[in-house]
């Protein structure tokens, strides 16, 4: 399938791909038809690859509606986003939603979804986090003019994910990986170990992701490689992780931090590169 240069990333996301694309290029594997991401995000490897058979997954619920949504009703989709306005009294209404279950139960899925794209084009630095609750809680964002409705590049996915053969879940990261067989190159981008007490975030979920989660994932890293499944991981180069994965390929690659209050904080961080290939 040819590639369609409008495909890209639908979304702001902490920690999103899109900047090491060509960081990436070299170390992936010469030939891709069938392709994993367990932790999709942004989905900014998926959608430069554009993969003929993909399965994508992310523990994110409403995260995986956006998709969903996106694949079957765009134009459903596009009109509602030209309904939210940037407004920081309007943004703080629209966050509340979810803190009335009843009442955001009764949202249909492209509500949801069209909820979920605004609230992260308009909140600060486009950072997805909810508190222990469950409930999103970034601040307004004041951007003078952000893309809410960005069309060109929603109808672009939705058409690559009705033209590939995409199969799509919400479920915990094992799950998932316990049925790849060999012919599927697997990308690996969960939440990253923190590189200090500070800069812990784990929240893209209500759970979190911890260190034990880190070491779970490197038992299935383990188990792909016994089946000769093919991945590649990403992680920050912490010591930590770093001897989690002694036994693989690491690349260490440069990375802009660019989730910090204070902007002299932002700037070139190293991250590793995990996989089990040359």
């Amino acid at each position: 399938m040819e590639k369609n240069k409008f495909v890209a990333p639908v979304l702001k996301w902490v920690g999103g791909k899109r900047q090491l694309i060509d960081a990436f290029t070299p170390l992936l594997p010469d030939k891709i038809t069938s392709y994993c991401e367990p932790f999709l995000g942004g989905g900014a490897l998926l959608f430069h690859l554009q993969p003929d058979v993909a399965y994508i997954n992310d523990i994110n619920s409403d995260l995986m509606n956006v998709y969903s949504v996106i694949r079957n009703s765009v134009d459903e989709l596009v009109e509602e986003l030209k309904q939210y306005r940037n407004e920081p009294d309007y943004y703080y209404a629209v966050r509340e939603w979810d803190r009335c279950p009843d009442k955001y139960d009764l949202l249909d899925n492209t509500q949801k979804a069209a909820r979920f794209l605004y609230l992260n084009k308009t909140c600060y630095n486009g950072l997805y986090r909810v508190n222990n609750a469950g409930e999103f809680n970034s601040p307004f964002g004041f951007y003078k003019n952000p893309n809410i409705v960005n069309e060109p590049t929603l109808r672009a996915v939705s058409a690559y994910l009705n033209s590939a053969e995409i199969t799509s879940s919400s479920v915990d990261f094992e799950e998932v990986l316990s049925y790849i067989n060999k012919d599927t190159f697997v990308y690996l981008d969960p939440p990253y170990d923190p590189v200090s007490e500070t800069s812990n975030f784990t929240g893209y979920s209500k759970g979190g992701f911890s260190r034990n989660d880190q070491i779970r994932l490197r038992k299935c890293c383990d188990e792909l490689d016994r089946r000769g499944v093919r991945f590649m991981l990403s992680n920050s180069a912490t010591p930590f992780i770093r001897d989690l994965y002694s036994a693989y390929n690491i690349t260490v690659v440069s990375a802009k931090r660019v989730i910090n209050s204070v902007a002299s904080k932002r700037g070139d961080i190293n991250e590793l590169v995990v996989r089990n290939y040359e």
